[in-house]
């Protein structure tokens, strides 16, 4: 059968009302809204814009941030469309499946557990770190790592998952309050940083603030960290400038990851047509002022040289730089909070993109059944924290962080498409938020992310292109044979000529 077969929406809504392989709705627009800011303001808003303004795109940083906040809008808005049309879990999956074929959405799916699974990994593995640093400020010392029968164990990584991956087995309901108050929690201290450092900040320290490009050093020996887009059109590594900016915007976007996550909850969702836009769309506002307002004073606290002296750049080396160390304390507990929510959600939606892909058979089914009790997929949570918290305590996590933006990024590009082809094929189609200016802009924003994809560095292109090649094997030695629809497309066709064949015998017999 074809591999360009695809799901209806009709069967899609009918499997989420499939006993024993569906959820409750039990989330409303505070819960999304709070899902959104939980999984995007964390380590990120600390770290990431200083290290894109030293190495990057110096002051105009904010600029970086404010492009990757409307390409991620954008891209929002695709899944705002499909997601209120579609209230399903799966998120980008599920749309693919139902505009693109079977094995695009697969590849997708792919991509979305690449993206959840890294990046729930790479936060687990620095919450652990940034326990113990919060330790040493209660002068505890408390190691990040312990040594279990010759391997170093990071500790704190497997507490979190683990906590996590109990309360979401309990009911994602109880999940979204936990999450609820710590949410509140950073973006209090967020806020607080924001005007501490404001008193700060130099006005002269925001000139230039494009500055003129650089070339970087290293030669030939810097061909894998440097863009695809500077590999494939031979142009030299550089820093600042035009492209820094751009490169700025591609790092950034990092910080931005996670409103996908939110859609893969629709099917827990109250309302979902009305409901999932007007959260998503309150979160990542909330989400752009906030960074804005970091990067403003992050650049105008300190010159952006200051920041590219240090490798490990942060904003609490800005309030050092200027004699404010009290504010790393700050720091260090707003980001162990931060993080803490974003494991939550990333493990929500891991757990959710699998469990889509099991009730559709492209998995084992046996990992899509929920608890009669919960309505939560306990196997696939327990599955998913297990291998997350193996990653994030036993390996070393720092390759994998650009592998998160390039599996977010994919799933983007694919969303953005998919609205035009299901505004195409399903024009009747009750849609309660609709993309304006379509085709237009989800054009864009196709165009856009894929910009994005192609400043990220040439090793990270042949580390996507490796796990794409293992997601194609398991597709066709598993995935393609035990496909639900591909199985009833194969019944209807099998009876379909039992039918004519019949027919043929009973007209040669009259």
């Amino acid at each position: 059968m074809s591999i360009w077969r695809t799901k209806s929406i009709e069967a899609s809504m009918a499997d989420s009302l499939e006993k024993g392989h569906n959820l409750k709705r039990t989330l409303g627009t505070w819960d999304l809204m709070v899902m959104g800011v939980a999984v995007a303001v964390g380590a990120g808003i600390f770290s990431v814009g200083a290290k894109a303004a030293g190495s990057y795109a110096g002051p105009s940083v904010t600029l970086a941030f404010l492009l990757a906040a409307l390409t991620c809008a954008l891209a929002i808005m695709c899944y705002a469309e499909f997601a209120s049309a579609v209230p399903v879990a799966g998120s980008a999956y599920t749309f693919t499946y139902a505009t693109l074929g079977e094995l695009l959405a697969w590849i997708i799916g792919w991509d979305l557990i690449l993206e959840m699974l890294t990046a729930a990994a790479v936060i687990a593995k620095y919450w652990g770190i940034y326990l113990s640093s919060v330790f040493e400020l209660l002068h505890w010392n408390v190691p990040a790592t312990i040594n279990i029968l010759g391997l170093d164990v990071s500790w704190g990584a497997f507490v979190i998952v683990a906590i996590f991956t109990t309360l979401l087995v309990l009911g994602t309901k109880l999940s979204a309050r936990v999450a609820s108050v710590f949410t509140i929690l950073k973006v209090a201290i967020v806020l607080f940083v924001i005007v501490a450092g404001a008193f700060f900040i130099n006005p002269a320290n925001y000139s230039p603030f494009i500055p003129a490009a650089v070339p970087t050093t290293g030669g030939d020996g810097d061909v894998w960290m440097q863009s695809l887009f500077s590999f494939m059109t031979g142009a030299h590594p550089a820093q600042y400038g035009l492209f820094g900016l751009l490169a700025g915007a591609s790092l950034v976007f990092f910080a931005f990851i996670g409103f996908d996550v939110v859609a893969t909850s629709a099917e827990e969702v109250k309302n979902p047509q009305k409901t999932l836009p007007r959260g998503i769309f309150a979160g990542l506002a909330i989400v752009t002022v906030l960074y804005l307002g970091v990067s403003l004073v992050l650049t105008g606290m300190v010159p952006y040289t200051v920041l590219a002296q240090d490798p490990n750049a942060s904003l609490a080396t800005a309030f050092v730089a200027v004699g404010a160390g009290w504010a790393a304390e700050v720091i260090s507990v707003g980001i162990l909070i931060g993080l803490t929510t974003v494991i939550m959600v990333l493990l929500l939606g891991l757990s959710r993109v699998l469990f889509a892909m099991s009730r559709d058979g492209l998995l084992p089914r046996g990992l899509s059944v929920t608890s009669a009790k919960r309505g939560t997929p306990a196997r696939v949570q327990i599955i998913a924290g297990t291998a997350v918290a193996l990653i994030a305590g036993l390996t070393n996590v720092g390759v994998l962080e650009e592998m998160i933006n390039i599996g977010t990024l994919s799933a983007f590009v694919l969303v953005s498409i998919a609205v035009i082809v299901l505004r195409q094929k399903r024009p009747d189609l009750k849609r309660a938020f609709k993309v304006p200016f379509s085709p237009y802009l989800p054009i864009l924003s196709a165009v856009l992310c894929f910009w994005l994809m192609l400043n990220l560095t040439t090793l990270t292109w042949v580390r996507f292109a490796v796990w794409l090649l293992i997601g194609l094997a398991v597709y066709f030695a598993y995935g393609r044979r035990h496909s639900v629809v591909g199985i009833e497309a194969k019944r209807v066709f099998d009876e379909t000529v039992r039918t004519e064949a019949v027919r043929e015998e009973n007209s040669l017999r009259d």
